[in-house]
């Protein structure tokens, strides 16, 4: 999957740098997503995609601090170093140390981000069918806005920043990353009619095309007629 990841994501980005576009990228963190930045420090100075006109975005950060090892800006761009990024063009979430409380830090990202429409939006799952820092039957599922601070989180650490739905659903690509059995009831019910809010996973649809990336045992609990369901 992490392989299929990268590839797919060296070859879109260079079609929209064909098109005279900037891309507009929001990373994720997860398994799946660190292995496949990885393979993109590796591969991705030999592609055609021009790295330094790439804007990098994230769907949700751990507030903790800079140099933790948890934030997810920290993994993807400590992978990404060899690509020689634009710092102009990274755009992290505030970290715990930064200066700024929780609520500000998000505001100020929600400013930072204005009305920018992601080319692609990387999104992962949790077991409990989580995207970002949106949670089952959790305060995160009804906070409105484009940008929010989370607190009392049902996985550590307890305090986040996240992007809401509707900023996610703006994007012209969503492409979700589940691997795992333990994903497999969840991409059931995201897949087959469960609500935003029991399973928030369901509750995204990108304005172009929502794309999901499973593994065999992710997928073991889907029926085999999707797509006479209009599914894929």
């Amino acid at each position: 999957m992490a392989e299929a990841l990268a590839a797919r994501l060296m070859a879109r980005l260079a079609e929209i740098q064909q098109e005279l576009r900037i891309p507009q990228l929001a990373l994720t963190g997860g398994r799946i997503a660190a292995k496949a930045y990885e393979r993109l420090a590796q591969e991705g100075a030999r592609s055609a995609v021009d790295w330094s006109q790439v804007e990098f975005w994230w769907g949700d950060e751990r507030y903790v601090p800079a140099d933790d090892p948890e934030r997810n800006a920290k993994q993807a761009l400590d992978l990404l170093d060899p690509l020689q990024l634009d710092p102009s063009r990274v755009h992290p979430m505030a970290a715990s140390d930064s200066g700024e409380d929780l609520d500000k830090a998000a505001e100020n990202y929600a400013q930072e981000l204005g009305s920018t429409v992601f080319d692609l939006c990387l999104l992962g799952m949790g077991p409990d069918g989580h995207v970002a820092s949106i949670f089952p039957e959790h305060p995160s599922s009804y906070e409105t806005g484009d940008v929010i601070a989370v607190r009392s989180s049902p996985k550590p650490p307890p305090e986040r920043i996240s992007l809401t739905l509707p900023v996610i659903n703006r994007s012209r690509e969503v492409w979700f990353l589940v691997s795992g059995q333990d994903k497999a009831a969840a991409v059931k019910m995201a897949l087959l009619g469960a609500g935003p809010v029991q399973v928030p996973a369901a509750g995204v649809s990108a304005v172009g095309r929502t794309l999901w990336l499973v593994d065999r045992d992710a997928a073991s609990e889907l029926p085999p007629d999707l797509q006479q369901r209009g599914l894929i």
